[in-house]
């Protein structure tokens, strides 16, 4: 197994400890307790500027930190909680089931979390995975490859292909994952979305070069290349080791951990633009959380040189607690919905983004896996 040591990944990042366990779930559960007082009705539709079904990606995100949540925590209103969501979707997606988007197909995720988690009861109740399966199993059938042409949909829709390979014991559900996969990163705005040089992704076509930041550089979204890291994580911690083409979801994961540790901010967090600090600059936390989230596992999994990541993830996670953390449980310091830097604006602890739901999602898949750390 290929372990990613940091011999050239110099930061001053000593003198800070994670805290205990307790500490960190406290963090979750605060933030948690927070959003669910918020959304009592888990099946209230989402007004910004305009009315949403709340089994929209955005929400989907959130489950999948509470999906997480509960693993340590088996708190039976955490189950309820996604439960209800589900039944109130009729265990639907936003778009029916011919649907290839991958922010529809986003809540099959969990939706699949608790078809697995009840699959002993008169083997399964089969109406939570129904509407999923045939939505995939239509891009499964078909020739189309060019479904991802932004690196958001990646985290979306991969975990969904990797959860029916496992379930079915299917591996036409893999295969079409790569093909899908490949074809961004390889392919869309030209020459593929991943810059192998960086190691880093463009987040759609609109980004690659030309395009450049105001000082010149690329632009590589932060919360964008974090949905890649958490697409990655995802998979191969669903996915049989000896799953086809792991390797390559394997050596992306680990090229983009060396490109991540040099761009992290003095104070810990990232900026919302990797490259370019000068452009809508400061404390994020979407980006940092899964990027906290991504080195976590990769330590808890031997992927990743504890001695070199575990400094970086505790500075991290350290700025999250302390600096985002409203008393009440707000997170601060939220980007909203967007695809660059400038959108969103301006983050800071107060602002509210246009949907909260997300960068809980995100902070509490970052802090789930800093608890299973070993200590």
């Amino acid at each position: 197994m290929l372990v990613l040591v940091g011999a050239a990944i110099t930061l001053t990042t000593h003198g800070q400890t994670l805290p205990a366990k307790k500490d960190i779930l406290a963090s979750m559960t605060l933030a948690n307790n927070y959003f669910m007082k918020t959304w009592p009705d888990p099946g209230k539709e989402i007004v910004t500027n305009k009315t949403r079904p709340s089994n929209i990606w955005t929400r989907a995100v959130y489950y999948e930190g509470l999906m997480a949540l509960y693993g340590i925590d088996k708190k039976k209103a955490y189950y309820d909680y996604a439960v209800e969501w589900g039944e109130k979707h009729q265990w639907g997606l936003r778009s029916g089931i011919n649907t290839r988007n991958a922010d529809d197909q986003c809540c099959g995720q969990t939706y699949i979390d608790l078809y697995v988690l009840d699959q002993t009861r008169n083997g399964g109740p089969a109406e939570r995975i129904h509407a999923i399966k045939a939505s995939v199993d239509g891009m499964v059938k078909s020739d189309k490859v060019d479904d991802w042409n932004w690196i958001d949909a990646l985290q979306m829709a991969m975990p969904v292909f990797a959860q029916l390979g496992v379930l079915y014991k299917d591996p036409a559900y893999f295969e079409k994952m790569y093909q899908i996969y490949t074809y961004s990163k390889t392919r869309h705005g030209g020459n593929g979305l991943y810059n192998p040089e960086d190691h880093l992704w463009w987040r759609d076509k609109d980004f690659v070069p030309p395009y450049k930041e105001p000082n010149g550089q690329d632009c590589y979204w932060s919360r964008g290349n974090g949905w890649v890291v958490a697409a990655l994580v995802r998979v191969l911690d669903i996915m049989p080791k000896d799953a086809p083409h792991r390797d390559e979801y394997e050596k992306t994961y680990l090229e983009m951990m060396t490109a991540l540790p040099p761009l992290q901010r003095s104070d810990g967090f990232w900026n919302v633009s990797l490259h370019d600090p000068t452009n809508f600059g400061g404390k994020e936390l979407t980006g940092t959380a899964l990027f906290v989230y991504g080195m976590a596992w990769g330590i808890s999994h031997g992927l990743l040189d504890e001695k070199t990541y575990r400094p970086i993830i505790v500075k991290a996670w350290n700025a999250m607690s302390t600096e985002a953390v409203h008393p009440n449980g707000f997170l601060g310091y939220v980007q909203g919905t967007g695809k660059e830097p400038k959108d969103g604006q301006p983050v800071t602890y107060d602002s509210k983004p246009d949907f909260e739901d997300y960068g809980l999602g995100c902070f509490l898949l970052a802090g789930v896996e800093l608890y299973k750390m070993k200590r």
